[in-house]
């Protein structure tokens, strides 16, 4: 009787340990981030335009568009957890950090919250990260990259064309690691530089060397617009 009851306790014990195993697994299945910049002048010179927040015309600088978790095989999780939806009073403190750094730029004009809010819902809720420390990792990459001062460090400066043989190994060799770079296309159908992707581990810490590249392609020449030569009508749409 007595080895009954410790194979049925160890029996227990091994399906307790079986199910957090997968309770953890469940909660960081990925294998990387994408940590994503965009340059507004290019989001802002295309078909569909933009809109300035409520703050006002963004700084001439790369901004925040997410830090997305991945598979190893191109794939992503998403919206993993409906209960842990947004709360703007968890991230009060770096309201103004992310008013600078991680500016809504689509229409209507907004305060930032509603594409914050989208992506935690849709990319945090899928990460080990509680809502500040998701927020304020993206806020940290970003000044770690600062992606402007590596390409002006090369020469490569708004408001001209550039190889983009040239920008890729700018960003690799300020940044220590290639990224991928994501074109658009302004008015005149010129392809410009529009997003860079970076690859970050599962701490959402470092960057690392990126186990696979989305899809998509530039042209070998692309141009680098002027943010700060662009009308302030955006905000008016």
């Amino acid at each position: 009787m007595t080895s009954m009851k410790v194979k049925n306790s160890t029996w227990i014990k091994l399906l307790v340990l079986q199910y957090l195993s997968i309770l953890c697994s469940a909660s960081q299945d990925f294998d990387f981030f994408y940590f994503v910049q965009q340059w507004p002048a290019s989001y802002c010179d295309s078909r569909h335009s933009c809109c300035y927040p409520t703050t006002g015309k963004p700084a001439e600088d790369f901004s925040i568009h997410g830090l997305w978790p991945n598979y190893n095989d191109g794939k992503w999780p998403s919206n993993c957890d409906r209960k842990n939806s947004f709360d703007q009073s968890k991230v009060s403190d770096l309201v103004s950090r992310m008013e600078k750094d991680w500016p809504t730029l689509a229409c209507p004009s907004g305060d930032g919250f509603k594409f914050w809010g989208h992506e935690w819902d849709k990319h945090g809720t899928c990460t080990t990260l509680n809502q500040h420390s998701y927020f304020q990792a993206a806020l940290d990459l970003k000044n770690k990259a600062n992606l402007l001062q590596v390409l002006q460090n090369a020469g490569i400066r708004p408001g001209k064309f550039y190889n983009l043989k040239s920008i890729k190994e700018a960003i690799e060799e300020g940044v220590g690691y290639a990224p991928f770079i994501e074109c658009n296309v302004d008015s005149s159908g010129n392809h410009q530089l529009f997003q860079v992707y970076m690859c970050v581990d599962t701490s959402a810490s470092n960057f690392i060397q990126c186990p696979v590249f989305p899809h998509g392609r530039c042209g070998s020449r692309i141009e680098f617009p002027s943010f700060s030569d662009q009308s302030d009508s955006h905000d008016e749409f």
